[in-house]
C-alpha cells in the first residue's frame, strides 16, 4: 500500500482537530460521532420504524424477510414415498415380481402388497401398503418372475415414511428469517403459494452538484458523475428497492427541489450525494433545518467519509408524516462509499427486518497508516490467510474499491502488520441480497 503524502496527513490531521473544535459560543457546534456509534445509532434509527407488511407471490417474496412464522402446512412427505428407485418388497424373500407394470411418481395409490411379492417403484412414488423396504436396483436381480438380493435387508430402509421432515403445524423458519432461494422451495413443498413479508425499503437518490456530467469526458472544470451509475445498483444489493434517481443543482432551485423531495417523498430513505459540509452551496444541512429534521448523526469521525449525516423525518403519530430517514452522503466517491457502508447498510437492513451483518476479522498484510484520531476504511483484497491493502484509497478515488473485496477498519494511529482488522465485505463479494 502506498502510503499517505506528508501534505495529505498533516491536512487530515488539521481536519481532524477542526471537527472537534465547538463553534465560537458552543452554539452550533457538535462532535462527530465515533465511528462504531454511527453504525449503531443508524442500525437503532431502522429498527424503531413501525414495520411494513404484505403478502406476496413466492416469487416476489425473494430476498425479502418472513413478517410471520413459516409453519407446516402438511406432513412433509405427506405419505410414505421410495427414496430410490428399485422394488418394493414385503416379507423375507426371495420375492415374485407382479405383472402389470411399476409404481411411479404422481400415480393414483397403489394396491398393497401381499406377503412374498415384489413391484418395480420409481423414487418419489408413493409406498404400496404393507411395503416391508425399498431395494435398490443395484442391489438386486432378477431371475424369472422370482426377484433375489444381493445382500440383507432391513425393515424400512430406503423408504422416506410421512412427516420425516416435519409435521403439520411445525415451526420450520421464525419471523425474520431472509427468503432465500431455498426457502422459497421449502415453502412451496410445505404448500404455500404466497407468504407474509417485510417489503424493501423504498429508497430515492439525488445526486447534487452543478460540476457533474452525465457522458463524454471530463472537460472545462467538469467532472463525470461517478455516483448516479454505482449508488442504484449498490443500493439494490443491500436489499433496498429504488423507486427514483435524479440530479439536483446547487442553485437556488437545486435547494428547492431537495426540500421538496425531503417533506414530500414516499421513500422510506432519502440517499443524498454532496452537500453535506458547510461551503457556500451545500444545501443539504440548512433544508433539514427548514423541514423540522432530526439530525441523528452530523459527522462521523471516519476517513474518508467524515461530513456524513443521518436525519430522520416525520412521526409515528397518528396525525404524523410517514416516518423516513435521510442518508447524507460526501460528495467524493470513495468517501460516499465510506457513507453507504457506515449508515445506509445498517439502516437498510434495519428496515426490512434483516439481522446484523456477523462481524468477522482478518490479520492485515503489512504496515497500515491511522489517522492520529478517526477509523479508517481502507479497501483490501482478501486471500486465504490476509486482508491485503491497496493503492488508490484518496476520498475521490474509486480504483481501489473497484478492485477490493472489502473494507478493513483501521483504528486511530494505524494497524501493524499481522493485527486483525473488522472487515466491512462489499455486497457483491458477500453475496448481497437475492434480487
Amino acid at each position: 500500500m502506498t502510503p499517505t503524502n506528508s501534505a495529505e496527513q498533516a491536512l487530515d490531521e488539521a481536519l481532524a482537530l477542526v471537527s472537534r473544535a465547538p463553534a465560537a459560543g458552543g452554539a452550533g457546534g457538535h462532535r462527530a460521532a465515533p465511528w462504531p456509534q454511527a453504525r449503531d445509532t443508524a442500525g437503532h434509527a431502522g429498527s424503531t420504524v413501525r414495520p411494513r407488511t404484505h403478502r406476496v407471490s413466492l416469487a416476489d417474496a425473494l430476498g425479502e424477510v418472513l413478517a410471520t412464522p413459516l409453519d407446516a402446512l402438511t406432513d412433509l412427505p405427506s405419505f410414505d414415498t421410495s427414496a430410490m428407485d428399485g422394488w418394493a418388497v414385503a416379507g423375507p424373500g426371495p420375492w415374485s415380481v407382479r405383472t402389470g407394470g411399476s409404481v411411479l411418481a404422481g400415480s393414483e395409490r397403489p394396491e398393497p402388497l401381499t406377503d412374498g411379492e415384489a413391484v418395480r417403484i420409481a423414487t418419489g412414488a408413493r409406498i404400496p401398503a404393507d411395503t416391508t423396504a425399498v431395494i435398490r436396483s443395484e442391489h438386486c436381480r432378477e431371475a424369472g418372475s422370482q426377484l433375489f438380493a444381493d445382500r440383507p435387508v432391513l425393515t424400512g430402509q430406503d423408504i422416506r415414511p410421512r412427516g420425516q421432515e416435519c409435521r403439520s403445524g411445525d415451526l420450520l423458519l421464525p419471523a425474520g428469517s431472509l427468503v432465500t432461494p431455498a426457502v422459497l422451495g421449502l415453502a412451496a413443498a410445505a404448500g404455500y403459494d404466497e407468504l407474509t413479508t417485510r417489503p424493501r425499503p423504498r429508497v430515492e437518490i439525488l445526486v447534487l452538484g452543478d460540476e457533474l456530467l452525465a457522458e463524454g469526458l471530463p472537460h472545462e472544470g467538469l467532472v463525470r458523475d461517478a455516483l448516479s451509475p454505482m449508488l442504484g445498483p449498490w443500493i439494490e444489493r443491500l436489499g433496498a428497492e429504488v423507486i427514483a434517481a435524479r440530479r439536483l443543482g446547487d442553485d437556488p432551485a437545486g435547494a428547492a427541489a431537495l426540500l421538496e423531495a425531503v417533506t414530500t417523498s414516499t421513500a422510506d430513505v432519502l440517499v443524498t450525494t454532496g452537500g453535506t459540509a458547510s461551503g457556500p452551496v451545500d444545501h443539504v444541512h440548512p433544508v433539514l433545518r427548514k423541514a423540522g429534521a432530526e439530525l441523528l448523526v452530523d459527522g462521523v469521525a471516519v476517513r474518508p467519509g467524515h461530513p456524513m449525516l443521518l436525519a430522520r423525518m416525520g412521526s409515528e403519530a397518528p396525525d404524523g408524516n410517514q416516518v423516513r430517514h435521510l442518508v447524507g452522503l460526501p460528495g467524493n466517491p470513495l468517501a460516499a462509499v465510506s457513507g453507504l457502508l457506515t449508515l445506509a447498510d445498517p439502516l437498510l437492513r434495519a428496515l426490512a427486518g434483516r439481522r446484523a451483518r456477523p462481524r468477522y476479522t482478518a490479520p492485515v498484510q503489512g504496515d497500515v497508516l491511522g489517522h492520529p484520531y478517526d477509523t479508517r476504511l481502507v479497501p483490501v483484497q482478501l486471500s486465504d490467510e490476509h486482508a491485503v491493502p491497496l493503492r488508490y484509497h484518496g476520498p475521490a478515488m474509486l480504483r481501489g474499491v473497484a478492485a477490493a473485496d472489502a473494507l478493513a477498519v483501521v483504528p486511530p494511529k494505524g494497524a501493524r502488520s499481522g493485527q486483525e482488522l473488522e472487515i466491512l465485505d462489499l455486497p457483491w463479494a458477500s453475496g448481497g441480497c437475492f434480487t
